[in-house]
């Protein structure tokens, strides 16, 4: 049976629709308990969590910190300028950005499921007999990480596989114009194929932006991204997508660029703290330097994230097609 994309949910209630941005607004006053609750304890935690993999990341890079001290205190005996090379922890940084990567995904699908919820709590204005059955957010916490796993791998490998081949072919490390000759048209369109890649690997996130939503409303996480895609890809559901994802896009944005530079004073502070204790000035000089951003990361994801996952919630629930609630699971059907 070939879904109705293209029309619009009916109204959870017997009032009209209120707009998408009333809506989303009214339910974070309504349930501004809750999602603050759930918002202090993820970020609270996912900040812990963070600062505790930063500490284990500059230990076991503590050998490379040691070397560029050693390397400094020998260019100052002889009296020669020193200028460091940090490819060795980039290296560092590259291996551990995974973990990273795990720890926001997984604070990110934790809010993002408490945000949905909160939506699909709406359904309490019904008759109790009209009520969906709604699975508990502990429940729906895997079917949300699967989808962000797997939109990850969706949308992220092309745009670096292109970049690495790219940088292979027309890279500065090449002394010789091969295999391709610098101002030919092949030369120019290897060159400009990340930023393409980039390009199509922004339209795919915003075609499964609605994923986790709809693996929070009751779907497995292959459904969820299907659905999202089907959502998306219709005459009401991408200008609707796209209208919402700039505004939060630029809001992020901006708060982080904001709470970045508010907190510029930890740099010194830190740098003054860990120096003393540590003996090695490149150790406090590097944490100086992510302190801020650390602080912007989470002033960001406190701010901006409860705002956007509730309206991505809402957004959803207006385009999916007008049917039966999903089946409920297997806890509340016994």
């Amino acid at each position: 049976m070939t879904p109705q994309h293209d029309r619009p949910a009916p109204p959870t209630s017997g009032s009209p629709q209120l707009g998408l941005l009333a809506t989303t607004f009214g339910v974070l006053r309504r349930q501004r308990g809750t999602l603050a609750g759930a918002t202090a304890r993820v970020v609270g935690l996912s900040g812990l969590a963070g600062l505790l993999v930063t500490a284990a990341v500059f230990a076991l890079a503590w050998p490379v910190f040691t070397r560029m001290r050693n390397q400094r205190i020998w260019y100052q005996h002889i009296e020669d300028p020193y200028l460091h090379d940090h490819t060795d922890l980039t290296l560092v940084a590259l291996g551990a950005l995974p973990l990273f990567l795990v720890l926001l995904g997984t604070g990110s699908a934790a809010l993002q499921t408490v945000c949905s919820r909160a939506v699909a709590g709406r359904s309490r204005e019904l008759p109790r007999a009209a009520r969906p059955q709604r699975a508990p957010v502990s429940e729906r916490l895997r079917p949300v990480l699967a989808v962000y796993a797997l939109r990850g791998l969706i949308v992220w490998p092309l745009p670096l596989l292109v970049a690495f081949v790219a940088d292979r072919l027309t890279g500065y490390h090449l002394d010789t114009p091969e295999p391709l000759e610098r101002g030919s048209w092949p030369h120019t369109m290897v060159e400009v194929s990340p930023a393409a890649a980039v390009f199509v690997a922004v339209l795919l996130r915003l075609a499964l932006t609605l994923a986790p939503a709809a693996a929070a409303d009751g779907l497995g996480p292959r459904a969820a991204l299907r659905r999202s895609w089907s959502l998306t890809w219709t005459r009401a559901g991408a200008p609707r997508v796209l209208a919402l994802a700039l505004p939060l896009a630029a809001l992020a944005a901006g708060v982080f660029r904001l709470a970045v530079q508010l907190a510029l004073p930890l740099r010194p502070l830190v740098r003054s703290l860990l120096e003393p204790a540590t003996g090695n000035f490149f150790a406090a000089y590097y944490a100086g330097i992510l302190a801020p951003v650390a602080v912007g990361v989470l002033v960001t994801a406190a701010v901006t994230l409860p705002v956007a996952y509730t309206a991505f919630a809402v957004l959803h629930d207006r385009l999916r097609p007008a049917r039966t609630e999903p089946r409920p699971s297997r806890a509340t059907a016994r």
